[in-house]
């Protein structure tokens, strides 16, 4: 520790405290976490199926399988069950009836890319208030 012996202010010893251990200790830490932090990284690793290549012929469906049933919502919010127009209020019923029919239960959801996003929310709130089980289709499908 040192001491402030001078002055003219009342005079007395003072004391003044030396910060060069202070910076040694937090040079030290800085450097510790510096090393540290890259080893507490942790590697999550993923076998996700490569992506079927475009010159390769994908083998056709089977004659007896149905098509996917589709929502989809336009950027003029026009309801399409698999590209039939439907009123909103009958979207759930036609969903349900549809489903009935088929064994896969589920129904794929598309929308336009200027689609609000509330918009799309509220579609898919209808048709899960249905009780329907809804896929959301990664790629927008070609109109």
């Amino acid at each position: 520790m040192a001491f402030d012996v001078g002055g003219n202010k009342g005079g007395g010893v003072r004391p003044t405290m030396n910060v060069t251990p202070l910076v040694d200790v937090v040079l030290v830490l800085l450097i510790i976490f510096m090393v540290v932090t890259p080893l507490m990284t942790k590697n999550l690793w993923m076998n996700v199926p490569a992506k079927p290549d475009k010159t390769e012929a994908t083998p056709p469906p089977p004659p007896d399988a149905k098509p996917p049933v589709v929502l989809t919502v336009d950027k003029a919010g026009t309801l399409r069950i698999n590209h039939e127009e439907v009123p909103r209020d009958q979207v759930v019923t036609r969903l349900q009836r549809m489903l009935n029919a088929r064994a896969d239960k589920i129904v794929f959801f598309d929308a336009s890319d200027a689609v609000p996003y509330g918009s799309a929310m509220e579609v898919l709130d209808l048709a899960r208030g249905g009780n329907i089980t809804v896929a959301v289709l990664p790629d927008r499908l070609a109109d």
